[in-house]
Order: C-alpha cells, then sequence, then structure tokens
C-alpha cells in the first residue's frame, strides 16, 4: 500500500533569538555583519524576500515547546527578540533552513542571546563548537526533537528487560519533520524501559524518510505530492538494516481502546486539510511479536553487528554496548 504525502507550495521555518537588550538596528547587522559559508546565501535570501528578521521588543513566551528549566531560567532574564523566518518552496530544502538558522544563530551570537527552535522545542547552541552553522545539513545537527510521555494511569512492572511485555505505556513522537513537508512520526505503546531503544529507532526511521524526501523534492521540484510505500526497509549508520510498517496516525486520539489516555504532543495540521498529520511506526507485516520483543530483536541484531565489526577491527573496549540498553 501506499500513502500519497501532500507537497505545500511553500514551507516556513523561524527561529527565535531572545535577548536582554538588542544592541543594534537589525537593518544595520543583516546583511553586513554576517559571515561564515552562508553568509552569500542569506545576503541573496534576504533580498528576495525568502528570508526575513522582525524585532519585537517584548518578552517572548513559548507556546508549546517544552524548554528545559535552564533555558526557561534564561529566557526569564530576557526583554525582547527578534523572529527569524524562512518562507520558500520545499524544493529550496534543507539550503533555505540552514540559511534562516545561520541568521539566527549569528544574531544569538553577537547579542548574547537565547536561540529557540519552536518547531523541535529545544534551544540551539550558539558557543563552543556549535557557534556556526555547519556548511552541510546533517539532521542530526539539533534538527529534530523528541517528545517522550508515558499514559495516565499506567501501572508499570519492576524495571526487567525480560517482563516488559506487560508495560505498554511509553509514546515517542518526532518533533520537527513537518519543516521538510513530512509527517511527525510516532512510536506508541512500548515498555518505558525501551525509551532509549525506541528513540533510536525513530531516529533511524527520520533519517531514512528525510533523506529520501530531499532526493525526491531535487528531483520533481515542482511536484505537489508524493507516494510514499507504508513498508520502509531502513539502514542504520552502523546497524543492521530491518522493516518498519508505517500507518496514517491521528496522535491526538491514540489507540482505541487504549485505558488511560496520554498528553499527547500536537503535531498538526487542523482535521480536514486532507494531510496527514503523524505516521505511526511498527513492526512489520508478518511479525507475531509484541512491539517490545519487536524493539528487542532489532536492538539485538544491531549488538550483533557492533560486536562483529569490533571483533574485526581490534580488542573491544569495556562495556560497547552499554549506551544501547533500553
Amino acid at each position: 500500500m501506499q500513502i500519497i504525502l501532500p507537497l505545500p507550495r511553500t514551507l516556513t521555518s523561524l527561529f527565535v533569538v531572545a535577548a536582554e537588550r538588542l544592541p543594534f538596528e537589525l537593518g544595520s547587522f543583516l546583511p553586513w555583519r554576517l559571515t561564515g559559508p552562508h553568509r552569500k546565501a542569506a545576503v541573496a535570501a534576504l533580498g528576495s524576500g525568502l528570508l526575513a528578521a522582525t524585532h519585537h521588543a517584548t518578552l517572548w513566551k513559548p507556546v508549546g515547546p517544552a524548554l528545559a528549566e535552564d533555558d526557561r531560567r534564561r529566557l526569564r532574564r530576557t526583554k525582547e527578540h527578534v523572529v527569524v523566518t524562512a518562507t520558500a518552496p520545499p524544493g529550496r530544502l534543507p539550503a533555505i533552513a540552514q540559511t534562516a538558522r545561520a541568521v539566527a544563530r549569528a544574531l544569538a551570537r553577537a547579542c548574547d542571546g537565547v536561540l529557540i527552535d519552536p518547531m523541535t522545542g529545544a534551544t540551539v547552541a550558539t558557543c563552543g563548537r556549535c557557534a556556526d552553522e555547519p556548511p552541510g545539513f546533517h539532521l542530526g545537527d539539533d534538527w529534530l526533537g523528541w517528545d517522550t510521555r508515558v499514559h495516565d494511569g499506567a501501572t508499570c512492572p519492576p524495571w526487567d528487560p525480560a517482563g516488559t511485555a506487560a508495560c505498554d505505556c511509553l509514546c515517542v513522537t518526532s518533533r520537527g519533520l513537518r519543516r521538510f513537508a513530512l509527517p511527525e512520526i510516532t512510536l506508541d505503546g512500548a515498555a518505558c524501559a525501551h525509551g532509549l531503544c525506541a528513540t533510536s529507532l525513530l531516529r533511524a526511521v527520520a533519517q531514512h524518510l528525510v533523506a529520501d524526501q530531499l532526493a525526491h523534492l531535487t528531483a520533481h521540484p515542482e511536484a505537489t505530492h508524493r507516494r510514499l510505500d507504508d513498508f520502509l526497509r531502513v539502514q542504520p549508520d552502523g546497524g543492521a538494516p530491518f522493516g518498519v510498517r508505517l500507518t496514517p496516525y491521528d496522535g491526538d486520539l491514540g489507540e482505541l481502546g487504549r485505558s488511560g489516555g496520554v498528553r499527547r504532543l500536537k503535531v498538526g495540521p487542523e482535521p480536514g486539510t486532507g494531510q496527514i498529520a503523524c505516521l505511526k511506526v511498527g513492526p512489520p507485516s508478518g511479525f507475531t511479536g509484541s512491539l517490545n520483543s519487536w524493539l528487542c530483536a532489532i536492538r539485538g541484531a544491531h549488538h550483533a553487528t557492533l560486536t562483529a565489526a569490533l571483533a574485526a577491527t581490534g580488542p573491544r573496549p569495556p562495556a560497547p554496548v552499554r549506551a544501547l540498553a533500553a
């Protein structure tokens, strides 16, 4: 079966720079004081209207993003903010999104501000090695966030990898795939002990989806829709390949018949728009075990691949797969 994904005429990426005080006029800073590999693209985008920066002499109040307490503490000290917005056809991805973030990074560094990506619900580092926008695109460079929640009233057994079939309270949903004209993805119904495994699996699926989406947009820049197979063969970096089944999913409703709700992330778009807001990730057809046993099987295959690779390259360091424990 194929899933039809509508492709919008334009997509918007925005970033917020919150600061105690903006020590310069935006017009004197942009684009004249921009540096780095994205300067030329930023000058062109600002000149053509694809990119804009707007100064607001008010405190920015986050709506939706679950920022960490340290970030919220920094935000409480700010008094004004700048919104950097890029609006362009999907075919301009990922360059236009990187250009917008490069401009926001430069502003945040110049005014010692806090850079927030409202789509991922997180801050973006603007100091140290992460001060400048990387010249190349990599999805792992803070382009995705993860919303992890458990169902209300969940009664989980004591943590025991062998007994997690009795627990299905975990729901993990991506944040940020909308920026690439893709639905968000979710894995719902795993054991809470498998949080790391669930996120790692979704990250691999997201990398596969984004890579294919960008390739499709490059080959078909004027396309108005895309057909996506509901079965994907995913090859994660450094791991064994695995198959997943994708199902259009209403993240606001969750599983029918599930006892106990979950306070879910609103992934949009609004009902009735004909667009798919979220895709549920699950085992491929024919897998007879539970969601937890599927996660364990993938983790086991990854463990075996990593062990074989280490054996072939030299002595194995202590506890090489400890970070893979769910």
